[in-house]
């Protein structure tokens, strides 16, 4: 890991790398994307447990901040925008934006443009919580989201709910579309067959990945999954793990399904196995922008997904790429996936209905956005 330079990096990013997650690897294909096109980019970092941070671009400046939450950033990021001086200091996640504007206002370092990314959907992700936590929530975004230059959010949803969290000018709020699609994720789904399951057509697979948490509700697929089950020879395999990986195996016991269900836990290859299934479930009951499915539309893979806030309905059109049931709804789960089953849609639909997901085409929004200009043109990229 790296310190400040005397040099001034054209542009700062704020991150906590605390696992392999969806914003780490987003935060990993943008910056990428950005140090490709020639930009000195430094990587501020408050929590460096992430494999993806063997994959960051070797011109990018790595510098620990030396603190393990984002509660005890506040004074290293004060002292290195004092020293710095950066032109932009882009920052991923609500808590760390908040943050940023204190230690912004604490240096002094009125020059240096705060641009914060969302990528959750916070009525949503809180709406099983108590009112007086929403609203303590609530309280600090009205108070500091104002005194933030630009937010980018993943998605329509996630925008339209920022603005009736936060009050703020509509005109600063822009949607910006994840930098989900890569090279590298083309180059991954080619890997061998990861799981004996796969590539037999007598017995179709069905794919769900996500961390085993509420949010996912995978116990949904898994119903779902056990009513299509009795009608049809089927597979299921989520990849992930979480607290209730023991529930959903006790469940699956119950359902008499156990025998077709795998759970081989996290993998760092997920897209060797969206390339070979037959069909991938989006089962959550909240999004910012859902990742994986993106992902596996990218690969051809048909799917079926919940209609959850945020980002599936703008993802497959309001339902006219491919089905859309409501959250929970584990029979009209189960039903769709049996139509897209017996006749999904063409592959092509599916890939270009995410063609706005490349890392190259998000990177050129994102220096937009941000008033930078890469040294050469963008023309190369789009």
């Amino acid at each position: 890991m790296s310190k400040p330079t005397d040099s001034q990096p054209d542009l700062s990013m704020l991150v906590s790398f605390s696992g392999e997650g969806g914003v780490e690897r987003m935060v990993l294909n943008l910056v990428n994307a950005i140090a490709e096109r020639g930009l000195r980019v430094d990587l501020l970092l408050i929590k460096t447990h992430s494999k993806h941070l063997q994959e960051i671009h070797p011109d990018v400046n790595l510098i620990e901040l030396g603190s393990h939450h984002t509660a005890t950033s506040l004074l290293p990021l004060a002292r290195y925008l004092k020293q710095t001086h950066p032109p932009c200091l882009l920052v991923a996640k609500d808590r760390a934006g908040r943050m940023a504007v204190i230690a912004r206002a604490l240096a002094g370092a009125t020059q240096t443009r705060l641009v914060l990314r969302l990528g959750t959907n916070l009525t949503a992700a809180l709406a099983h919580k108590s009112p007086w936590r929403m609203r303590l929530r609530q309280l600090p975004i009205r108070l500091l989201y104002p005194r933030i230059d630009r937010i980018i959010a993943v998605s329509e949803g996630v925008r339209q709910d920022t603005l009736a969290v936060s009050g703020i000018d509509p005109e600063r709020v822009t949607v910006v579309r994840n930098p989900v699609i890569t090279p590298h994720l083309m180059a991954s789904a080619t890997a061998p067959s990861p799981h004996p399951w796969l590539g037999n057509p007598d017995y179709p697979v069905i794919l769900g990945v996500g961390r085993l948490t509420l949010q996912k509700d995978f116990y949904c697929l898994v119903r779902a999954f056990a009513h299509l089950r009795s009608t049809r020879q089927c597979r299921l395999i989520i990849l992930g793990e979480g607290r209730q990986r023991d529930d959903l195996l006790e469940l699956s016991r119950q359902l008499s399904i156990a025998q077709d269900l795998a759970l081989p836990g996290f993998t760092p290859n997920p897209y060797a196995y969206m390339q070979l299934a037959d069909l991938f479930v989006l089962s959550s009951r909240w999004e910012g922008s859902p990742n994986v499915l993106t992902e596996a539309m990218a690969l051809g893979t048909p799917v079926v997904s919940t209609n959850c806030p945020s980002g599936p309905s703008e993802i497959l059109d309001n339902g006219r790429v491919s089905p859309l049931v409501p959250v929970g709804d584990w029979q009209a789960l189960a039903k769709a996936m049996k139509t897209v089953l017996d006749k999904g849609p063409d592959k092509t639909i599916l890939r270009e209905a995410v063609q706005e997901y490349t890392a190259q085409r998000s990177a050129t929004h994102y220096l937009e956005i941000m008033g930078l200009s890469p040294s050469h043109t963008d023309a190369a990229f789009n």
